[in-house]
């Protein structure tokens, strides 16, 4: 009996243990909110800060294309079109790409080539539409975090939050 328990107790901790060495450090994350009659979903992994500080300049440098996320490109999906800091989105998935700027103000992109690894930006010219936006600091994100503070009826504020900067995007659904 003893041998069967040791047996047993062996088979339930060792696929634990294995699987335990493929845990990614920069975990898989979504968030879906709906806004008016529009579901909206953002896809990304969780890069951790580890002691980094400041991130932005000395760890993802400034005046590059970076997507705010790790390993796969994050991704937005919209199930009717939105306006984005005033400018149309149509429905669609987009991998979303920044440009960080030391001034301020980020320009934040989004591609229409969706699948694509976190390193590979797909080129201006699968674009759909870029923004300037102004961004903030505040409290500090260890992990990065993708959120919505604000919705109210048919208007949201959608965050890219990580170390001590935050990206905020105005977002509106157009009413017939």
């Amino acid at each position: 009996m003893r041998l069967s328990l040791a047996l047993l107790s062996t088979a339930l901790v060792m696929p634990w243990t294995l699987s335990a060495q493929n845990i990614r450090r920069s975990q898989e994350a979504a968030v879906r909110q709906k806004i008016a009659d529009t579901w909206i979903e953002i896809r990304y992994h969780r890069p951790v800060a580890r002691g980094r500080n400041p991130l932005f300049g000395p760890v993802v440098p400034w005046g590059q294309v970076w997507t705010p996320g790790a390993d796969s490109a994050t991704t937005i999906s919209l199930s009717t079109p939105v306006q984005i800091q005033n400018d149309t989105l149509p429905r669609g998935t987009y991998s979303i790409w920044t440009i960080p700027d030391s001034s301020g103000h980020w320009t934040v992109i989004f591609n229409r080539t969706s699948r694509v690894w976190h390193t590979r930006y797909p080129g201006e010219a699968t674009d759909q539409l870029r923004v300037r936006v102004p961004a903030w600091q505040g409290p500090h994100m260890e992990s990065l975090m993708w959120y919505f503070p604000n919705v109210d009826g048919t208007e949201a504020t959608l965050v890219m939050h990580w170390g001590n900067t935050g990206v905020p995007l105005a977002i509106r659904v157009p009413q017939p």
